[in-house]
């Protein structure tokens, strides 16, 4: 790949572009245009915006996405989490239905492209990382209730607010008695028709004959049929007379020219929020990416991502939208339905820029309850219940976390929550590093492997003590290493060699260094010889550019068994087999 392919990867998969795969992303576009309409205008909805700005946010952005992008199937738009980390920013600075509200949104979307391009080009992908898979599990399902929690009162035709749970339900309860009885009537059959769809219209399409893929991809237009159901029962009945909330008014056209704040003292106090939004949306992008990759034996490049992510997220910006992200529905979707090149998403946009001019008229009578209904169904689906009970039972550490998550962005909003996972993991990962494990270990019999004393019958001997260490060495845990090892030796009055086995050291910085140059000459003083065994290639080098191997009262052995046979003959004792262990499997 050229360097100018590497930035614009239209530039690569455009070559092979023919008539069969225009007529397979045609069809794609088609099918995804008709799921996201409704979807956009929900988001906005969530987000806090008029519904028209989702829209537009589903416009220019799959544009620059196909042109800097590389996953061949991720459909770039408008999603429930960084909606609400949306409404959740803006919200902190503006009042909702203000001008200012509206130039916050654009705001975040410029400065989460900027971001994201910046970070693309330094090829910085790797922060991402920061986020374990906990973290993003809690917070993502906590998040799912929050938006839930908060469109019930769209179902409800209610008047509630809140930027945390406690602060949403008890909205909601101080307020549920002016429920309007017209709104719930839209509301609740609305919900119960898109939940039926996701599971039971597939298999009902099939038994009347539909083929399955034909089934599949008809189900996914039930928002549509909800949308169109819904509008004319407010159009039959005169809701909009008795109460229920409608959309009203959509401008009609192509997105407007907008331009970003400028204002330094917004800019600060959008940067942070930007920056979460930023990194959950390029997580949430590239695993969906990623995932969808690997069905097809594709591949791709997660510091181009976040190029072609900032590229969709500044478009948004200028043409009077919010920040986006690859979305794991539109983008399963648009896989299903056949899609081969990020050109079905410029051809989805051209569908949405074809309903903004055309189509914004007909929604002026759809009920807000439908698209709540629309979001709630589509939420419900990332709480995931079932991982804090598998965390619990493999890593009370992660779970630690991912509960830490859920617990502080329910009580404290999304962006304390993406704050606290973040720093709850890392402390975690901290304190397991500060204490690597390391296993005093002896050989198996009849082979030349070596294995945990406290798992396997092995041979050992009295005057060696033979210990595994298995994480690098580090400032983190050089000094617990040192303790360990002169406590292990303490309690061994017979000992006169330690070797330490190093197969599983990658690293040794310059306090793991000092560490084991104390540990030498501790040992030293005390008449017993410090060994090493299996140290790696790179480990070596640098140890050689120190004094460590010129002082070293020992020797450096290729293996653990070698080691082990010459400083048994060394001493002239047979090797003891140790019995009063059980093998109960390997490490």
């Amino acid at each position: 790949m050229t360097m100018l392919s590497r930035y614009l990867p239209i530039l690569e998969w455009g070559r092979t572009y023919n008539r069969k795969i225009l007529t397979d992303d045609l069809m794609a576009a088609v099918i995804v245009t008709i799921m996201l309409i409704p979807q956009s205008l929900a988001y906005a909805l969530l987000a806090g915006l008029p519904p028209v700005v989702g829209l537009y946010a589903s416009i220019l952005p799959l544009v620059l996405y196909a042109i800097f992008g590389t996953s061949r199937t991720l459909a770039v738009g408008p999603v429930a989490v960084v909606s609400l980390m949306t409404a959740s920013a803006a919200g902190a600075v503006a009042a909702q239905g203000t001008a200012e509200y509206l130039e916050a949104a654009i705001t975040l979307a410029m400065l989460s492209g900027v971001m994201l391009a910046i970070l693309g080009l330094l090829r910085a992908g790797f922060l991402a990382n920061l986020l374990s898979h906990p973290v993003i599990s809690g917070f993502i399902t906590a998040s799912g209730i929050l938006i839930a929690t908060s469109q019930l009162k769209h179902i409800l035709g209610i008047k509630a607010g809140g930027d945390n749970w406690p602060e949403m339900l008890g909205s909601l309860a101080a307020a549920i008695g002016e429920t309007n009885v017209w709104t719930l009537a839209v509301g609740i059959p609305a919900t119960l028709f898109l939940f039926w769809v996701r599971k039971g219209a597939k298999p009902a399409l099939q038994r009347i004959g539909l083929p399955a893929r034909a089934a599949d991809m008809t189900a996914k237009a039930g928002p549509v049929v909800a949308v169109a159901l819904t509008i004319l029962a407010v159009i039959a009945f005169d809701l909009g007379d008795r109460g229920v909330n409608l959309v009203g008014a959509i401008p009609q056209g192509l997105p407007p020219f907008a331009l970003p704040s400028t204002d330094l003292s917004l800019i600060e106090k959008l940067w942070v929020p930007a920056l979460l939004i930023s990194i959950i949306g390029f997580v949430e992008s590239v695993s969906v990416a990623q995932t969808l990759a690997a069905k097809r034996r594709q591949r791709i490049a997660p510091d181009q991502e976040l190029i072609g992510l900032g590229a969709a997220n500044i478009a948004s910006a200028f043409s009077g939208g919010y920040p986006v992200t690859g979305g794991f529905a539109r983008s399963a979707v648009n896989f299903d339905a056949g899609a081969q090149t990020p050109a079905a998403g410029a051809y989805t946009a051209v569908g949405i820029a074809l309903a903004t001019l055309f189509l914004t008229p007909l929604l002026f009578s759809l009920p807000i309850a439908t698209l709540a209904a629309t979001i709630i169904v589509a939420v419900l689906s990332l709480v995931d219940l079932k991982t804090p009970g598998r965390l619990w039972n493999y890593s009370k550490a992660d779970f630690a976390a991912h509960i830490a998550t859920i617990a502080i962005t329910l009580l404290a909003g999304v962006e304390m929550g993406v704050i606290t996972g973040v720093g709850v993991g890392l402390l975690l990962y901290l304190w397991r590093a500060s204490r690597p494990h390391a296993a005093i270990v002896g050989r198996v019999p009849e082979t030349e492997h070596f294995r945990n004393v406290d798992r396997h019958n092995v041979f050992t001997v009295p005057h060696i003590l033979s210990i595994r260490i298995d994480e690098a060495l580090t400032y983190l845990n050089a000094r617990w290493l040192e303790e360990y090892v002169l406590e292990q030796v303490a309690d061994r009055p017979a000992v006169r060699h330690v070797i330490l086995m190093c197969s599983a050291v990658n690293e040794i910085d310059a306090s793991g260094l000092e560490s084991l140059e104390a540990i030498n000459h501790r040992l030293g003083d005390g008449a017993i010889g410090l060994h090493l065994s299996e140290v790696k290639g790179p480990v070596m080098d640098r140890l050689k550019r120190s004094h460590f191997i010129e002082d070293l009262n020992g020797e450096v052995f290729l293996s653990q068994s070698k080691a082990f046979d010459k400083l048994v003959s060394d001493d002239g004792a047979p090797p003891e087999p140790v019995d009063h262990y059980e093998a109960r499997g390997l490490i």
